[in-house]
């Protein structure tokens, strides 16, 4: 019993050393050392340094990375529920992904705006006061480079636009910009752009826009230069509207916008015999409500209303109809005669 009772104490003795031991002191013949002894480290001076913890902010990225469809397939239990039914997801979404990364034949000194990096470049610009008063960002809004018609027409001029305004130097307060139509979602639908091209003059970082439909005019490059040359954006109206930016209704469009963009990425990474199924269940459930039988009983006032009719009808049906003559009155009439 005396030795347990030892054995116990010398554990629990052992449980709180620090390791750290007392020095043998100084000896002659050593050197005479100037360091302070280590302080003792205890958890609560630990927990007196420790920095506070940093709140994260929430931004655009941050919200679409919670609803990030490609994150949840590409979990464990998601994709080895895919894996039963023979379906390779993660091969799916890399697809996906390199379908989105198409090789294009834009200028690569125009920076590509994304919903992503749309605040850090144009909202989020570190600019002076003087500097905010003069800058203007000139994008354009267009399919990719593979499609034909006014959207191809349109970057090849803007890009030799481009070009020349660098050659002469003339637009040193102008940044030129491009935003792809086919993977944006975000920014055009807060935009209420629904078609490209678009041609749109941002300024004040992005609370005053000017928008310009470039589907049934062709513009070039001396178009495109000599309207901000002259700055003939001037004389036509921003977009001022309780749903633009610093409108009352904004937050309207915010929120419609991000649901769009989570319902998009869902389109992408989904195969197309997935739609097919999902969107044949919704269209039987609507058509199952819209004709859904009305179960509540029919009122007693109705039923009455409906009984007087249906009286009127018989009364007046047998008033209608002749009396066949009897037999008496057949003699009565001989008789007279």
């Amino acid at each position: 019993m005396k030795l347990s009772q030892v054995a116990l104490a010398l554990l629990a003795c052992a449980a709180t050393v620090n390791a750290q031991y007392f020095s043998e002191g100084w000896a002659p013949g050593k050197p005479v050392t100037q360091d302070p002894p280590l302080p003792a480290a205890t958890q609560s001076t630990a927990r007196r340094h420790a920095p506070p913890p940093v709140k994260p902010q929430l931004s655009l990225s941050s919200l679409t990375s919670y609803f990030d469809l490609a994150k949840v397939l590409e979990s464990g239990p998601v994709s080895s529920l895919f894996d039963r039914a023979g379906i390779n997801i993660t091969e799916r979404v890399a697809a996906a992904r390199a379908s989105m990364r198409t090789i294009t034949t834009w200028d690569p000194r125009i920076p590509l705006i994304t919903d992503e990096n749309y605040d850090e470049i144009i909202v989020g610009e570190n600019l002076t006061d003087e500097e905010k008063e003069k800058r203007s960002w000139f994008v354009i809004v267009t399919a990719q480079s593979a499609a034909r018609g006014n959207s191809k027409q349109l970057d090849a001029e803007f890009d030799s636009a481009f070009n020349t305004s660098l050659v002469e130097g003339d637009l040193p307060d102008i940044r030129w910009a491009r935003i792809d139509y086919l993977n944006v979602t975000y920014i055009t639908t807060k935009w209420n752009i629904w078609q490209a091209p678009y041609v749109v003059l941002i300024r004040d970082q992005g609370q005053t826009m000017y928008f310009y439909q470039a589907t049934s005019v062709r513009l070039t490059a001396e178009i495109l230069r000599s309207f901000l040359l002259e700055e003939t954006w001037k004389s036509t109206v921003a977009w001022k509207t309780p749903f633009s930016p610093g409108g009352d209704y904004e937050w309207l469009m915010h929120y419609w916008a991000l649901s769009l963009h989570f319902i998009h990425n869902i389109m992408i990474i989904l195969p197309r015999w997935a739609l097919m199924l999902l969107s044949g269940a919704v269209a039987s459930l609507i058509m199952r409500v819209m004709h859904k039988e009305d179960k509540v009983p029919a009122k007693a006032e109705d039923k009455k209303v409906e009984d007087k009719p249906a009286a009127s009808e018989t009364a007046v049906t047998t008033g209608s109809t002749p009396s066949t003559p009897s037999k008496k009155s057949a003699k009565s009439r001989k008789g007279k005669k």
